[in-house]
């Protein structure tokens, strides 16, 4: 990997990690400044995808044909991925609430299991959609390279939160 690609790629899981971990404190906030904080999660949300969409323009090498219909499929799959995102951020959120009040009794975690569980099968199978429609405009290497570069995002941004996110507290 070039060092270019590293930074960006750095910047970007920050920048998604910042997002992940302050989305569900900002989304109970009801005072006057929601509007605020709503434009400055808008902001750094466009800021996010930018610097994505730059590591994924850096290290895909599209012509210009693969290019002009890549982005569109591009652009939807991250549009359904982000509602994987809120829904993880709402699990975050809950687990916080539940974890802030001490110890987890055996329902609570048993729901946050079976909650983290289908976000992981809902992100499998968005990938699963995503497959043809990625096929339909690139090559197959393109499309696992892309594949690659979405996993490895993903996993940065998956070892930030499991590095920030304590352990359970057993009842």
């Amino acid at each position: 990997m070039n060092k270019k690609y590293l930074a960006n790629l750095l910047y970007l899981t920050v920048l998604i990690f910042f997002v992940m971990l302050t989305l569900p404190s900002y989304a109970d906030k009801k005072n006057s400044d929601e509007n605020s904080v709503a434009t400055n999660m808008e902001e750094l949300r466009d800021e996010i995808t930018a610097n994505k969409k730059l590591v994924v323009t850096n290290n895909m090498s599209l012509t210009d044909g693969e290019a002009k219909v890549f982005w569109p499929v591009y652009d939807a799959y991250q549009k359904d991925l982000h509602e994987i995102n809120l829904r993880l951020a709402r699990l975050i959120d809950d687990y916080a609430v539940a974890f802030n009040k001490g110890a987890i009794s055996n329902e609570k975690a048993t729901q946050l299991i079976d909650e983290a569980i289908a976000i992981e099968m809902e992100e499998a199978n968005l990938k699963r959609r995503y497959i043809p429609k990625l096929s339909a405009v690139l090559p197959g290497a393109k499309v696992a390279r892309y594949l690659q570069i979405e996993n490895k995002i993903r996993a940065i941004v998956r070892y930030e939160l499991a590095e920030a996110i304590p352990l359970v507290l057993a009842e």
